[in-house]
């Protein structure tokens, strides 16, 4: 399917078109017709899907068909995110994709002052994406209203469980009119997560087109096996030698992401570390100089495993392996997103072979050996 087969605006079709896509992604094959009926939606997509584009399609379709009078826009739509990251990356989606609308939009998230929020939010907007904790606290101090939404959006729902939001969440949506659209967006289709929704979700369609913790099949996946104080030495060596310009890599903590940046700037590679720690500042600029060029090598902590929302990055390394299997699959899914291709690394010692052994057995199959750098 192409997207004129959806029957979206012109000014849709065409932001479209100048962003470079043309065929609809399965998700947004079975999600936009839905949501443009205004049904509730209970979905799973694996990341680099082009979830994001399959809600805020349909849903600006349906903002603009139905513009309030004149004057301060109410808050219609309202999307929530679990990280600052993600909730800027939703909020240049709604503005690419809604450039030629005559509709406001603004993003509000924590760790940056309120009182630009509060300003942006007294001249009404009809598009509102936010994190749960500082969205509630614009709503203690009075700073909006969300009586007129039309639809909520709860993207990487399954994320904000994990990240402990579930109460904040049900706060939020006991702010909302009873009769509204909900969609809720998951990478699986938990237990937890078919709770969440059965309190705040009508009848809704369910659609899933992530088999659970699978891995991108355009994802080339490799394992070097050596020692832990060999790991900086051949990572710096495949960087060079294969001549990447443009590599995310992930530690297991704060503290090892700035030792190994800093490791790696001796190495004359321009290189930023982005994690909890850092502020919001920093991150932003961080990512931004990573996508723009200027920084070839973003270290990160899993932070960074959902949400960042780079087109075409080439390389995934796994200086450490994670703890928990099944984010391997959420960090490699930050490369060969939306049918490009892409290659997630491993550098894995001694001590973490068991973690390889649960990662492998997640993914159903072994991992291509290769042979580390000399």
């Amino acid at each position: 399917m192409t997207f004129d087969d959806f029957g979206l605006r012109a000014e849709l079709l065409d932001a479209i078109r100048a962003s470079g896509y043309t065929t609809a992604t399965p998700i947004q094959q079975r999600a936009i017709p839905h949501v443009l009926e205004g049904q509730d939606l209970l979905a799973a997509a694996q990341t680099g899907t082009g979830k994001t584009a399959a809600f805020t399609l349909p849903l600006l379709q349906r903002l603009a068909a139905d513009q309030p009078a004149p004057g301060r826009p109410p808050v219609r739509l309202l999307i929530v995110a679990p990280t600052r990251e993600l909730a800027a990356q939703i909020h240049d989606s709604v503005r690419t994709y809604g450039r030629k609308l005559s509709l406001r939009s603004a993003v509000i998230f924590g760790g940056v002052g309120m009182q630009p929020q509060v300003d942006r939010l007294r001249k009404g907007v009809d598009i509102l994406i936010a994190t749960p904790g500082r969205l509630l606290d614009h709503l203690q101090r009075g700073n909006l209203r969300l009586d007129r939404v039309q639809s909520v959006v709860l993207d990487e729902a399954d994320r904000m469980l994990d990240m402990g939001f579930i109460h904040d969440i049900r706060r939020l949506m006991k702010q909302l009119p009873a009769q509204r659209q909900t969609l809720l967006f998951s990478a699986t289709f938990s237990t937890e997560i078919r709770r969440l929704a059965s309190g705040m979700l009508s009848s809704p369609v369910e659609i899933d087109v992530a088999p659970r913790n699978s891995a991108a099949e355009t994802v080339a996946q490799r394992v070097y096996r050596l020692e832990k104080a060999e790991k900086r030495r051949v990572l710096s060596r495949l960087i060079r030698e294969g001549d990447w310009q443009q590599v995310l890599v992930f530690t297991r903590t704060k503290h090892g992401a700035n030792n190994l940046s800093r490791q790696l700037d001796k190495d004359g590679l321009t290189t930023a570390a982005i994690h909890g720690n850092k502020s919001q500042s920093a991150r932003t600029k961080a990512l931004d100089g990573f996508k723009r060029g200027r920084v070839r090598v973003l270290v990160a902590t899993d932070i960074a495993a959902r949400g960042l929302d780079i087109d075409h990055l080439p390389h995934v390394v796994n200086y450490d392996l994670p703890h928990v299997a099944e984010d391997y699959v959420h960090r490699i899914g930050r490369t060969g997103r939306a049918g490009n291709e892409g290659e997630a690394i491993s550098l894995v010692a001694p001590d973490e072979a068991k973690l390889l052994k649960g990662i492998e057995r997640l993914l159903k199959r072994p991992l291509e050996r290769a042979e580390a750098v000399s």
